[in-house]
């Protein structure tokens, strides 16, 4: 049977003979890109319209640019292909970009083959997850299309990173509930706090609000529970 197909992009040498065999050995199809060109080329050259892989696996300094920034094409062009940051950096400023960015998670060279696996099962079962459900999340005038990865605000395209949009989603489906600030941050990032805090959460509850409240500072649908977490009350109406 036929693994998931991963897309490597790294230039270690040593490191990528590694990965690849390993990766394989635990029943992954992995192809291998040394710069952000070749990514890019892999990713979306020809005619294809649809990412060729089930999830990518990004470095973030390469010769020609950064990892970064081939994740926020990948974003732009409304693809929710899971996205794992490899780096030997980890100051907080990499680790917020590259959330902020779009990405899905983050592991610091060097790493344990068995978590960097665990990493990409948990970021697969999710994507699978999604795939399987409701191809749609409504909410006043919230619209989410979940198979294209999209959000809409009365019609109107919601810039997003992929932070953002993985938390409206996980609001939506759970409209009227109140959700701890720690299950979200198990939800979206697997329960690893080695790079995610309560601050980086507020960041994005205040961004995502900027993003869909009438007035952001008097939040009408993504409702602060004090001591708690949040709760998206929704319903709010689309009149003016």
């Amino acid at each position: 049977m036929e693994g998931n197909r991963l897309l490597l992009l790294e230039d270690d040498g040593s490191l990528i003979d590694g990965l690849q065999y390993s990766l394989e050995k635990n029943g992954f199809r992995v192809e291998v890109a040394r710069t952000v060109a070749e990514g890019r080329s892999l990713l979306f050259g020809g005619s294809r319209e649809e990412i060729p892989y089930e999830l990518l696996l990004l470095d973030v300094s390469l010769p020609d640019g950064t990892g970064f920034s081939l994740c926020e094409e990948v974003r732009r062009r409304g693809s929710g292909v899971p996205i794992i940051f490899l780096t030997a950096a980890d100051e907080e400023t990499s680790v917020i970009r590259g959330l902020d960015g779009g990405g899905d998670d983050y592991i610091t060279k060097p790493f344990r083959l068995g978590e960097l696996c665990s990493r990409i099962r948990a970021q697969l079962r999710r994507s699978a997850g999604a795939a399987a459900g409701r191809e749609e999340l409504r909410s006043g005038p919230l619209r989410v299309d979940l198979t294209a990865g999209r959000a809409y605000l009365e019609e109107r395209p919601l810039e997003l990173t992929g932070a953002e949009y993985r938390l409206l989603c996980l609001l939506l489906a759970n409209e009227g509930r109140t959700l701890p600030r720690g299950r979200i941050l198990d939800v979206l990032w697997d329960g690893n706090g080695s790079f995610v805090d309560d601050n980086t959460l507020s960041v994005y509850i205040r961004r995502l609000r900027e993003k869909t409240e009438r007035d952001p500072s008097r939040p009408e649908m993504l409702i602060t529970v004090r001591g708690i977490g949040y709760r998206w009350k929704g319903g709010r109406d689309d009149g003016k």
